[in-house]
């Protein structure tokens, strides 16, 4: 792609954003309006989305993860304990 293309892509973009910023600055106004006519004045939380309630998830999961890592370690150590101590008496 030529630089001049490049470069009308850019301002383009630049373009976009800059109208978009435009039209909510204008319509904020008009929304505050309509929020008060329709009693929403206050910002509702909106749902979770998808990416954060499956990070939720894999949170609750690593943390079941460690939790069940924890364990089998101390146990592990337990038997190993067990296993010294039954070899160290047969001496």
């Amino acid at each position: 792609m030529s630089k001049h293309f490049e470069d009308a892509r850019y301002y383009l973009g630049r373009a976009a954003e800059h109208a978009k910023a435009g039209v909510v600055e204008e319509l904020e106004p008009v929304e505050a309006r309509v929020k008060e006519i329709v009693g929403r004045d206050e910002e509702e939380e909106p749902e979770p989305s998808r990416l954060d309630r499956l990070q939720a998830d894999l949170k609750e999961l690593e943390d079941r993860a460690e939790g069940e890592a924890r364990e089998a370690v101390a146990s592990a150590r337990k038997r190993v304990a067990e296993y010294r101590g039954k070899d160290a008496a047969a001496e």
